[in-house]
């Protein structure tokens, strides 16, 4: 392709576009969008969708697409192309090769940008536009969030986790470098707020905010069903295999967590509602005690069980888990190392949370202030 060719900007500068960066990984950008991108359709019909540059993907037709772009699609079939939706990939050798030729792939890049938001943008009223983490992520390879904003002539919001303090500072350094290129930051969202912090959390960081020049456009609350893995999520964390017939148990949340390294007696004492019990496989009293808890229907709830260090029940135990209506899984890992391993997991939206979905709408429809947002065009 000769440079004559390429795009430096999108010919498209008549359909609105608001650029959504995080402060930082796991501040609830994603989440953000999949709202975000409910309300504005509910506002405009026709809107479209895009993360120029991705760094969790999956390969689609042999291409590399963003993880998120796939969600949006599924979720709300965007009627996109969704390699336009998702035009760069950055994999492990991305960088090296850029950095190999910056002149000749820098300039592809903002080609490829340029021409997938146009593509993602035709005749639609209103594009959203997913940053890759905070304002700075990109600049290695010359596509800072914060440039690309500034190239695709978007304004922008800054999300950030719940908090006074460290969000403000986040929030500050990510203001300061998409102002560097020029873009405007119409307001803040705050996410992850503890429901009885809400009010205090508003006042100050609103006043916080007011003086940095960032307006605040809402607060999402802390909810716990968004952060709690199912059983497809907590199954392949810990590479564990299923001994149920029934593979519906997939969806299952778990709010609790429980080592069966007590009596059985101590065990049905401490359960919770959707409790995940985490034992060794030769620990039949208290896989009984919880399979029977169960079935008698009795305060709490044991809403799954990962058996631990590969060993095997008995086979009239195993048996009798196969026809459970309690999900069994079993892993190779000891108790403590399947309890971190979950303990630990960073727990992603996907497409067929049926659940996590309609909470997302209802969140960012009654939090977030979609007027003021739309009121900065």
């Amino acid at each position: 392709m000769s440079s004559v060719s390429l795009k430096t900007r999108p010919n498209n500068e008549s359909t609105r576009r608001i650029f959504v960066a995080g402060t930082r990984m796991n501040d609830g950008k994603t989440t953000t969008c999949l709202g975000l991108f409910a309300a504005l359709q509910q506002r405009f019909g026709k809107v479209g969708f895009i993360k120029p540059v991705g760094q969790r993907f999956v390969k689609i037709d042999g291409q590399l697409i963003d993880e998120d772009s796939v969600l949006l699609e599924k979720i709300y079939r965007v009627e996109v192309p969704i390699t336009s939706m998702s035009p760069i990939a950055i994999d492990s050798s991305f960088t090296k090769r850029y950095l190999d030729k910056p002149g000749e792939i820098g300039a592809e890049l903002v080609h490829k940008v340029c021409d997938a938001f146009d593509r993602t943008s035709w005749e639609k009223n209103f594009t959203l536009i997913e940053g890759s983490g905070h304002a700075g992520v990109g600049s290695v390879f010359g596509l800072s969030n914060a440039r690309v904003a500034r190239l695709l002539g978007a304004k922008a919001i800054i999300v950030s986790r719940g908090g006074i303090g460290q969000p403000i500072d986040e929030i500050a350094l990510n203001k300061a470098l998409f102002d560097s290129e020029g873009v405007e930051v119409v307001g803040a969202i705050v996410n992850k707020v503890q429901s009885d912090k809400m009010e205090h959390i508003r006042t100050y960081t609103g006043r916080a905010l007011k003086r940095i020049g960032v307006p605040l456009l809402g607060l999402l609350p802390q909810e716990k069903t968004l952060a709690s893995p199912n059983l497809k999520q907590i199954q392949k964390r810990v590479s564990g295999r299923l001994l149920n017939r029934d593979y519906r148990f997939q969806t299952t949340r778990f709010d609790n967590i429980i080592i069966g390294a007590m009596t059985a007696t101590r065990f049905l004492e401490a359960i919770l509602p959707n409790t995940l019990l985490i034992t060794p496989g030769d620990r039949e009293d208290i896989i009984i005690a919880a399979l029977s808890h169960q079935d008698n229907d009795r305060s709490g709830s044991v809403s799954g069980i990962i058996l631990t260090r590969g060993i095997e029940p008995s086979a009239e135990l195993a048996k009798r888990i196969y026809n459970s209506r309690v999900p069994v899984v079993i892993a190779e890992f000891d108790s403590y190392t399947v309890a971190y391993r979950i303990h630990s997991m960073t727990v992603k939206t996907q497409p067929e949370d049926d659940d996590k979905i309609p909470l997302i709408k209802k969140l960012i429809q009654e939090n977030i202030d979609l007027n003021q947002i739309v009121g900065s065009f």
